[in-house]
């Protein structure tokens, strides 16, 4: 039992039974719980023959730190994919790829929200190295409301190189910086892509930038000088959207 993970939150466990439902290996309720969306968890329980128990909503405190909403499964731990699994993933991609790298994002609120902004966007993935970022924990699942079951998290252990193998590909790299002199408005989005956003404050690591094919940035007319780093990713993903719904 040691080696299973705690997975809390009735979306982020609606979308372990509805894509990975061999991960999980019980679940539990707090009582008195039967709402209709529980009854929706219950049904997709019983068709993947998922064990479910009741336990007191104190020891579900117990279990987990977060909002567990009365939910709270024991799953296989979590799946973070490496560089083939990005491959296949492009020679599997018939529209143009959309690519999303976050480059020294440790907050794991963060990574769960860009993670469900992806999805939303219809990226292809979310890359992210290995050192000093965030990963995949529950976390993260729960503020990523299901994306965390559906759309690829991609760590790599060297990311200019991840990125000089996307641009032989034909992918265009487009980083995010302050000084840019180019809006992200004014970039033209609508081919193969990756979008690189950096960590708040410190940015893109100087070697990330250096394998930018183009920098832009966001018009800021207020007094804060950037955007919360998901709220960033948010608005530079779906001006991408935007603009491949406008292509003939």
């Amino acid at each position: 039992m040691s080696q299973l993970e705690k997975i809390y939150g009735v979306h982020a466990v609606q979308a372990l039974l509805q894509h990975h439902p061999k991960r999980v290996k019980q679940i539990w309720l707090s009582e008195g719980r039967s709402e209709p969306r529980i009854q929706a968890l219950l049904e997709l329980a019983a068709q993947n023959r998922v064990q479910v128990g009741q336990a007191e909503r104190r020891e579900l405190d117990a279990w987990v730190e977060g909002v567990h909403q009365g939910v709270v499964a024991e799953v296989s731990p979590s799946q973070v994919w490496g560089e083939l699994m990005l491959e296949e993933l492009l020679e599997r991609t018939e529209t143009p790829p959309l690519i999303l790298v976050l480059d020294g994002v440790t907050d794991p609120h963060n990574l769960g929200a860009c993670l469900r902004t992806a999805d939303a966007a219809g990226a292809t993935a979310v890359v992210v190295p290995k050192d000093k970022s965030a990963t995949l924990t529950p976390v993260v699942r729960k503020v990523a409301c299901g994306a965390a079951e559906v759309i690829p998290l991609v760590a790599v252990t060297n990311l200019a190189r991840t990125l000089e193998k996307l641009q032989q590909r034909g992918l265009w790299v487009v980083g995010t910086a302050g000084e840019a002199e180019q809006e992200v408005y004014q970039q033209d989005l609508t081919g193969p892509l990756v979008m690189i956003m950096g960590a708040e404050g410190k940015g893109m690591r100087r070697l990330t930038r250096e394998h930018c094919d183009f920098l832009v940035k966001l018009p800021m007319a207020g007094s804060v000088s950037s955007l919360n780093v998901s709220v960033a990713t948010g608005v530079c993903l779906f001006e991408a959207v935007r603009q491949r719904g406008l292509r003939p």
